[in-house]
């Protein structure tokens, strides 16, 4: 089991997994107690875990504060802690500390469970942990064992204690709509430092993981911790650095304000909050999270990812059979695998102002349903798939109309729309039935491959009104119920694939992604907003997950005018898909796109399930590159967006290879082949010491050069007669 007693100790466990290990255990003060984080860090012999309770540090004290008021597991709102809690609860009668006594720890087939109880209120509490990989997992599971409703006012899935350092740096993303993933590094300030989600989703400005080091981590050096949580509505996580140098990560579901009712013998069991840490700097960390999604949360990583085409940017709300089938041949052409109807297609939906909710095929538009379209796309060789929102109605509606209380709303209060829209209660058991009962006969009737799920709306006068001392249950209810259709979805249709969209990236997370393959990105298409879009999503989700799609130039949102190989090899960094109109594309770019598609196929699994290295460079602003391995396969893109700069390096520093082995490059671009010409065969060694020199890195030459360099390990090293 990963998880093991520390000899000698009853009241003291440790998890390990192949790069740490993580010891806790029981702290008795006087008449409280605290289940405390000892250690977090490289991993340590069985033989020497018995050491890590003895070396505690001596701490000031004083009657401003607890010694181990930061070191909790979950801190709890009670007796001498002033610190982020990870639990407040009101009892009957407005009784607001908790007082949690340890009850013991239970060995599970998943790891441990350690029990706190609050006897005088019949409150447990069970604190949850195990390993999937190099990953540590916690949740936290919430009982009213009583006789009397208990509020609870916040519930985290628990604290993690950064170790101590002279310094901490802590790395997340920021954003907005189209311009999600900005990666961002800066010192940790004292205090606390929250980053949230309020909209009832992930969220376009944030995304629910951050990694700490000491200000001196690199790409491939140096230790770092990260913190994440998987869940797909509002989160907080929050950074607390004292004064005195200590610094914890609590992370949890939940919105300000909020109170859960927990009435006698029901449950509240909170998201997984996941631990990594790793002594082989920011590569090595997005690496682990990548196997860890790939190994523990994706139902299908091992499978090829299709190359999809999506009507979308090519007819916007003017969807009809025949225009549809008219870009379909395009896209066929081209080698495209899927064709995706986007919005349009169904209802009244001539624009965004009506129709949402009516999910039958528009019948002016296709007087004879889908069947016709899809039969035309399967002819053409491809999967087919649709545009569905299923948790958004617009109020111009049939289903609105019959139905007006399905949506999110408040007695006596306005109903505000954006975009048009509304959003429908998915913590009501009819709205539910309703979603799954025309989903399911959508994907069944039409033999559907594909769905694209999208929800582009935050949540606005958030009422459950019949609920309650329920209602405010909606904000984790609703995630909790997409996340009940999906599941259902996917066992009744094994062969189903979908893909989450918010907008973009505005429901990216590891919930949403073990209900589904791949999610868009951003509505950013512009190639070189994307590469620092890409860069970003890469630090922690793996690129066989990530939308990227070649569209028109100049783009539709920037204006931005790209060359066609530039933009596809951006969007050949993850899942390659087409968006622009192709019936515009002359028989020239035609061509090149056709080209391109074959050449993704080549390396699609390598870059959809091979082991990320970023090279070097500012993506999107210098010289740059990736490089993805997998088995003895190894594929590099790299870019150049514009011609004259300062800034060295001219060759590209391999990374990951074996240093004693031979490589011998299979593929590359005309440009590179008095540089790197196929069938020449380079030591591992040199590939990464001294590297290679691709023209694409040259500072002279035309903006937005592009090129993809392919190489194969031998089973032999060169010897003198090669």
């Amino acid at each position: 089991m990963s998880v093991v007693k520390v000899a000698g100790r009853s009241d003291t466990w440790a998890a390990t997994t192949p790069s740490c290990t993580y010891v806790f255990g029981v702290v008795r003060a006087e008449e409280d107690v605290r289940i405390v984080q000892w250690y977090w860090g490289p991993p340590l012999p069985e033989a020497a875990l018995p050491e890590i309770p003895l070396a505690v540090a001596p701490r000031l004290t004083a009657s401003f504060r607890d010694p181990y008021d930061i070191e909790e597991l979950f801190p709890v709102d009670g007796g001498r802690r002033w610190g982020v809690p990870s639990l407040r609860v009101r009892y009957p009668g407005g009784v607001r500390s908790a007082e949690l006594a340890y009850a013991g720890a239970e060995e599970t087939a998943e790891g441990i469970e350690l029990v706190l109880r609050d006897d005088a209120y019949g409150l447990r509490v069970s604190l949850h942990l195990t390993c999937a990989g190099d990953v540590i997992e916690r949740w936290v599971s919430v009982s009213n064992d009583g006789a009397q409703a208990v509020q609870v006012e916040r519930l985290d899935s628990g604290s993690w204690v950064i170790p101590e350092r002279y310094g901490y740096r802590h790395s997340t993303v920021s954003g907005a709509w189209s311009a999600e993933s900005r990666l961002g590094r800066r010192e940790l300030p004292v205090g606390e430092t929250t980053f949230t989600s309020r909209t009832g989703a992930t969220g376009h400005h944030a995304n629910p993981w951050i990694m700490v080091d000491e200000g001196d981590a690199g790409e491939e050096s140096g230790e770092v911790w990260t913190v994440a949580l998987a869940w797909s509505g509002s989160w907080r996580m929050t950074a607390q650095r004292r004064p005195e140098g200590d610094v914890a990560v609590s992370a949890g579901f939940g919105h300000d304000g909020v109170v859960w009712q927990l009435a006698p013998g029901e449950k509240l069991i909170t998201p997984k909050t996941l631990g990594l840490y790793s002594d082989g700097g920011f590569g090595a960390v997005s690496r682990v999270w990548h196997e860890y999604a790939r190994r523990f949360v994706l139902a299908f990583p091992d499978e090829d990812r299709p190359v999809l085409y999506n009507s979308w940017e090519a007819t916007g709300f003017d969807v009809t059979e025949s225009g549809q089938l008219a870009l379909a041949e395009k896209a066929a052409g081209l080698g495209v695998e899927l064709f995706v109807v986007d919005d349009g297609w169904f209802g009244a939906r001539v624009d965004d102002t009506r129709g949402l909710g009516d999910w039958w095929p528009n019948r002016e538009r296709f007087p004879d349903g889908l069947a016709g379209l899809f039969d035309g796309v399967r002819a053409l060789g491809m999967r087919a798939g649709l545009w569905v929102e299923p948790e958004m109605v617009n109020p111009d509606s049939d289903l609105y109309r019959a139905h007006p209380d399905w949506v999110l709303h408040l007695p006596g209060r306005r109903r505000d729309t954006m975009r048009n829209q509304l959003v429908l209660n998915f913590a009501r058991d009819e709205v539910r039935g309703w979603a799954f009962g025309w989903l399911d006969g959508l994907v069944r009737e039409y033999g559907l491959d594909y769905l694209k799920w999208d929800m582009n709306r935050s949540f606005s006068q958030v009422g459950w009104p019949g609920a309650g001392e329920r209602a405010d249950r909606v904000w984790i209810e609703h995630v909790e119920g997409v996340y009940q259709i999906m599941d259902e979805l996917r066992r009744r249709n094994p062969g189903l694939r979908i893909e989450s969209c918010s907008g973009g990236g505005g429901r990216v997370d590891l919930g949403i992604l073990r209900r589904t393959d791949q999610v868009w990105t951003s509505d950013n298409t512009d190639a070189r907003d994307r590469q620092v879009i890409q860069h970003g999503f890469t630090q922690f989700y793996p690129p066989g997950v990530m939308s990227a799609w070649v569209t028109d130039s100049p783009n539709p949102l920037t204006r931005r005018e790209v060359p066609l190989r530039y933009r596809f090899h951006v969007a050949m960094a993850g899942v390659l898909g087409i968006g622009g109109d192709l019936t515009r594309w002359g028989e020239g770019e035609l061509a090149e796109a056709r080209g391109l598609v074959a050449k993704y196929k080549e390396i699609r699994p390598i870059v959809q399930r091979g082991r990320l290295y970023r090279l070097a460079g500012d993506p999107g602003v210098t010289a740059s590159a990736v490089q993805y391995n997998l088995d003895d396969q190894v594929v590099v893109i790299a870019y150049n967006p514009f011609a004259l700069t300062d800034q060295p390096p001219r060759r590209v520093r391999l990374a990951g290879l074996d240093p004693e082995a031979v490589y011998e490059v299979t593929g590359c671009d005309d440009l590179a082949t008095f540089t790197v010409p196929v069938g020449s065969r380079w030591h591992g060694r040199t590939l990464m010491s001294h590297g290679v020199v691709l023209p694409t890195w040259f500072h002279l030459g035309a903006d937005y050069r592009s090129e993809i360099l392919t190489l194969r390990r031998l089973d032999r090293l060169l010897d003198e007669t090669d």
